[in-house]
């Protein structure tokens, strides 16, 4: 008697379907994620992945996670790579560590940071710190500035009373951060976004030869007007 063939074991199913997910998510985009085109891709039955995301908003979910935590590593080595004493090199590194993570994952790029994906609900309480600790390496070199008196910046307008449960939060995460070093760190966050999002999409021309340019451009504008010398 021949006994049938047993279906080849995937060793990480878990690993498999997200990178099965951002496949798809490079082919097709985000909003046609399907966990059953996933459980085609990988040749098995879709209650197999609904062990591990019993629907399309837990995968979505932890993909986001993942984005996050590889960019938060990118910033964090930028961070400690470079020199010890050197703030200004230490803020120009996070910049382009900023960019270079984008323009080499640009899927998780645009999954955290560009348009929301139909029918998904976030999980706030699941990503947040992800989220914060990808930015964490940025507020501590502002917060570094302002405790040497190095930030030229004389007044913060007040965070609105709307605003004001979510800047706690952050504060959970940089209980030691000025609200002027938050207040900085979120304005060179929101330049080198914008910057670094209309060139992923294509909408902003190339300047010099490797195309940054502008962004190194837009850094040291940053630097001149924020950091005193």
């Amino acid at each position: 008697m021949v006994r049938p063939i047993k279906k080849k074991q995937i060793p990480n199913l878990q690993d498999a379907i997200k990178e099965a997910a951002w496949k798809q998510i490079t082919e097709f985009g985000a909003p046609a994620l399907s966990l059953r085109a996933i459980a085609r891709e990988l040749k098995i039955t879709a209650p197999a992945i609904y062990n591990y995301f019993p629907d399309r908003d837990a995968l979505v979910t932890a993909l986001i996670i993942d984005a996050y935590t590889s960019f938060g590593d990118w910033q964090i080595e930028a961070r400690d790579s470079a020199s010890s004493d050197d703030l200004h090199n230490k803020l120009e590194a996070i910049g382009l560590a900023y960019r270079n993570w984008a323009l080499t994952y640009p899927q998780r790029y645009q999954l955290i940071f560009g348009t929301p994906i139909p029918g998904y609900t976030a999980h706030r309480e699941k990503v947040f710190p992800s989220s914060a600790r990808s930015i964490s390496a940025l507020f501590n070199v502002v917060e570094e500035f302002y405790a040497a008196g190095k930030l030229n910046i004389d007044a913060v307008p007040a965070v609105s009373e709307t605003y004001k449960t979510h800047y706690e939060r952050w504060r959970t995460y940089f209980s030691e951060i000025n609200p002027l070093s938050v207040f900085v760190a979120m304005i060179i966050w929101a330049r080198v976004h914008g910057i670094v999002s209309l060139e992923i999409q294509g909408n902003l021309p190339s300047f010099g030869k490797k195309g940054d340019a502008l962004y190194l451009f837009e850094l040291n504008s940053i630097s001149r007007q924020f950091i005193k010398e």
